[in-house]
């Protein structure tokens, strides 16, 4: 849902040396972390999800509020419009008007793609826990995009309920954009990529604006997610983010 920030034209590995100056990696992704979402944030996105025969595009709003809480409004296309998404810490639910429900998306459907989407449900839910459920660390330095990058490998922590073997993410040194992330299974196969481009202003602040998730078993499969409007730190109550509310916001 909110999870939007993430191109590449070529990969260039630089020396092994003084990763850096001594940040730790953890700091880094914090960093990150903290400048994608900010203390809260409202956006406008389009997302299109591709496949061999055919694409479909969904407009959207979604707000969030710390890395517990966000909602989001689909806007289109029509047989979609007025559903709407809770994530409250680790509960995700969907409102749907046209058959006037509230659903509670079970542990079984977390595998599922979002909106048929290649986000799973999962990754939307535990979006905030690369901080938390990881051990960081710096394994590399190269070039994505010609920005400086700080290569981190993120291993779950051992009593982290997360879906992935392994991450790995670039973080550019100077912004602190992420700028790719890889997603592995527990056997170190790649799953995933998610690459970010296409840098605009939000505000007070410089972010990626296009991300784009490629699955690596699926040719002509991907998801590309364009960030047409965002602000950060604005006012908004944990209340919200209710259940009462999904049924009223627009």
């Amino acid at each position: 849902m909110n999870k939007i920030f993430l191109i590449t034209t070529g990969l260039i590995l630089l020396p092994v040396v003084n990763y850096a100056q001594n940040i730790p990696a953890k700091e880094i992704v914090i960093k990150a972390d903290n400048l994608q979402r900010g203390e809260s944030n409202k956006s406008q996105m389009t997302m299109s999800i591709i496949r061999p025969k055919w694409t479909r595009t969904i407009s959207m709003k979604s707000w969030s509020k710390g890395r517990d809480y966000s909602m989001t409004y689909i806007l289109s296309p029509a047989k979609d419009k007025g559903q709407v998404f809770l994530k409250r810490k680790n509960e995700m639910w969907n409102w749907v008007p046209t058959i006037n429900r509230m659903i509670k998306l079970p542990p079984s459907m977390m595998s599922q793609g979002w909106m048929g989407s290649d986000y799973s449900n999962d990754d939307i839910l535990k979006e905030s826990s690369i901080v938390v459920d990881y051990n960081h660390k710096i394994i590399g330095e190269e070039k994505i995009s010609g920005l400086d990058c700080y290569k981190i490998e993120m291993i779950p922590k051992e009593d982290a309920a997360v879906t992935w073997g392994k991450m790995v993410k670039w973080i550019s040194k100077k912004e602190y954009w992420q700028m790719k992330t890889e997603y592995y299974d527990e056997d170190n196969e790649l799953i995933k990529s998610e690459i970010a481009s296409e840098i605009k202003n939000f505000g007070d602040r410089r972010l990626p604006s296009k991300v784009e998730i490629i699955p690596a078993d699926k040719p002509g499969h991907k998801t590309v997610v364009i960030i047409n409007s965002a602000a950060f730190n604005i006012k908004i109550d944990d209340n919200f983010f209710s259940q009462q509310n999904m049924k009223r916001v627009r």
